[in-house]
């Protein structure tokens, strides 16, 4: 055979890519791209796999999606549509998640070529395990916004996806999100997740935010909504407990019979803005190196005209009969990317709690966010805003809190297009065996020395002390008389490593999970999950212990040293445990040209995956960011919950700490 590209346009490469059997991981943005690219390219047996509906969210990008398409699969819409540009295509279409035990090495030993375009980073390292295990070369890529990158994996060949760590969500305690917040995401997934949820959605419903506890951190003080001690336990010991009472008591936040819904908006601004934050500002030990927050009524000088005119014009509305449903066209603040006033959140904030309890009651008591849902979309955003003013935050316009609130890093389906693209020709090169001119491709935003967008880098090779491909031992702190197995698995091994169906040996100890386990062994699970760590049976995991790991349908192993601490900082390590050794903390690829995706955690093209705080005008400093969907776009797998995992924290996807989601 010839040389590349020459090689590309030989009759054997077009033998070779009429006779490849292919696998798709994923038919979403860049998925859809894919194979469309992959049938006018020559591709015949192509696999699809994805667990996705269409939602309409995608069709601004998705184009073998029409709205017709709306709630049925991606994967087997999208292989019906490319069938039509070529009728002789043989493309098999699932709709099921890959880490489903049908989909095991054996499956992806029957593919020449798999290519992953998936929106999270665990099925991501999954793929990339069984890969390496049935020896299948895996082509990786990922897109946000105007980035993009394709990168090539062959086990002893080139690094797997996982040589180079990814940057994993960082995770902060829910305190800061109700009681010190100092980032505009902060507030949007306060408005969410909290008061959204407490003004339309079940109200039997606890979120995170809602716990009633006090936080862990004594620092931070009680929980907003809750009363700070009084001293010693005894002065002050009536007013707290009615204090208490009066923070537990969420009917405080519905609607009162009788109540008037502008009568209802005004009352919860002023608890919510008013009696709420009044009560953070007596927790004084908060505000000894912080800037307090600032109150904010309607009878305030600024806010009272507001007030006024909307109580005025309510009956107005009321008696149409039939208003508008979205508050900014009820109150003309129709520009997207305006950033509001006081008055004008204000003014947003009472109008979209009229709207909902005056043309949208059938919802209240039933409401979901959804970023497709103007009225939610308005509310969230004057609600985060007027939270954001009090705190002295930059506050966001209506389209930069609706990508925040949605989730969204607003894709483009030209760079889905490029990369997928990109995926096609380094598939044609693995395909003829031209491995040697196999490139790791980026996209940029701006040309590289201002002449190319396009920057291809050699593959990197295997890292030897790769947890997956290498030989790892990893360096595990925690405290063992405090974490349970169930949090070591659920965070630790699941959470952080990606495990899918671990077993656990330690010394006398095993706990192994799976779908052929005894009656017997399932209840010892099920006894051992609420133990310590060190009260483990064997002896337990104490300082010193080496844990083997184990997952059998990944292929992968490895080993923990476990160190313990009792003193490890919260703030610094939220999880209660520090990963090192073979582990290092996440850093930008060194190789990859700066200002592309592969700085980026994990690039993806899915846009209700993450959360993002947009650059603004202000002074925030803001980039774009990824998250790990284990919580991400409603598809919570069943191994991602074990055991009662009571310490809740918030997710916080670097770079800058821009990306947040519910532990």
């Amino acid at each position: 055979m010839g040389t590349w590209p020459a090689l590309a346009r030989s009759q054997e490469a077009k033998n070779k890519i009429k006779a490849a059997k292919v696998l798709c991981v994923g038919a979403g943005g860049i998925g859809c791209e894919l194979l469309k690219t992959l049938v006018l390219t020559g591709f015949v047996h192509i696999h699809v796999i994805d667990m996705d509906t269409i939602e309409t969210s995608n069709l601004n990008r998705q184009f073998l999606f029409r709205k017709h398409h709306v709630g049925e699969s991606k994967a087997k819409v999208a292989a019906e549509a490319v069938k039509r540009f070529r009728p002789n295509a043989r493309i098999q279409a699932d709709q099921g998640n890959v880490k489903e035990p049908q989909y095991d090495v054996d499956f992806f030993k029957s593919f020449d070529l798999v290519m992953n375009g998936l929106d999270n980073l665990e099925a991501r390292r999954h793929v990339n395990r069984l890969c390496l295990a049935a020896e299948t070369p895996l082509i990786e890529s990922g897109t946000a916004g105007y980035l993009g990158q394709a990168t090539v994996h062959i086990r002893g060949k080139t690094e797997c996806f996982e040589c180079r760590p990814k940057q994993a969500p960082k995770t902060y305690p829910v305190c800061t999100i109700r009681n010190t917040p100092d980032k505009p995401i902060h507030c949007i997934v306060w408005a969410k997740d909290l008061l959204f949820q407490r003004l339309f959605g079940r109200a039997d419903a606890v979120t995170d935010l809602d716990e009633g506890a006090a936080p862990s951190d004594p620092t931070q003080g009680p929980a907003e909504g809750q009363s700070e001690a009084a001293p010693d336990g005894q002065s002050g010991a009536a007013p707290q407990a009615a204090e208490e009472q009066e923070a537990e008591d969420l009917s405080a936040f519905l609607q009162q019979a009788g109540e008037a819904p502008d009568a209802y908006a005004h009352r919860i601004f002023d608890r919510v803005y008013g009696h709420d934050i009044e009560r953070v500002l007596r927790m004084e030990d908060l505000w000894q190196a912080r800037k307090p927050p600032t109150a904010l009524h309607l009878a305030d000088p600024q806010l009272a005209a507001v007030a006024e005119q909307l109580s005025s014009s309510n009956s107005n509305r009321q008696a149409e009969g039939a208003g508008p449903i979205s508050a900014c066209k009820a109150t003309g603040l129709t520009d997207q990317h305006k950033d509001w006033s006081l008055q004008e959140n204000t003014q947003i904030f009472l109008t979209a709690i009229q709207l909902f309890l005056q043309h949208r009651s059938q919802d209240v008591g039933a409401a979901v966010f959804d970023k497709d849902d103007d009225l939610a979309v308005e509310f969230v955003t004057a609600a985060a805003n007027l939270r954001s003013i009090s705190y002295d935050i930059p506050t966001q316009s209506l389209f930069a809190a609706k990508g925040m609130a949605g989730n969204i890093i607003h894709a483009i389906a030209t760079t889905n297009a490029i990369i997928a693209g990109f995926i096609v020709v380094e598939a044609i090169k693995v395909l003829t065996g031209a491995h040697e001119a196999c490139k790791a491709s980026f996209l940029m935003q701006r040309p590289v020395g201002n002449r190319f967008l396009i920057q291809p880098l050699e593959p990197n090779e295997p890292a030897m002390d790769c947890m997956v491909c290498g030989t790892a031992q990893l360096q595990l702190t925690l405290n063992t008389a405090s974490m349970t197995l169930a949090q070591f698995i659920n965070k630790v091994l699941k959470g952080s490593l990606s495990v899918h169906q671990p077993t656990i040996m330690c010394d006398g100890f095993v706990y192994e999970e799976g779908d052929d386990l005894d009656e017997e062994e399932l209840a010892a699970n099920a006894a051992n999950l609420p133990k310590a760590l060190q009260a483990l049976p064997g002896g337990g995991l104490k300082h010193g212990s080496i844990v083997q790991v184990d997952d059998q349908a990944q292929h992968f192993k490895v080993s923990l040293v476990v160190s313990h601490q009792e003193d490890l900082d919260e703030e610094e390590f939220p999880e209660g445990f520090k990963l090192s050794g073979a582990v290092p903390e996440a850093q930008p690829d060194t190789k990859a040209p700066e200002g592309t995706a592969a700085n980026l955690p994990v690039a993806d093209d899915e846009d209700d995956c993450m959360i993002v705080e947009p650059k603004t005008s202000k002074k925030s400093d803001t980039s774009a960011g990824v998250f790990s969907s284990a919580n991400g776009k409603r598809k919570r797998s069943a191994d991602t919950s074990l055991g009662a995992d009571t310490d809740k924290k918030l997710k916080l996807s670097k770079p800058n700490d821009d990306v947040i989601m519910l532990d």
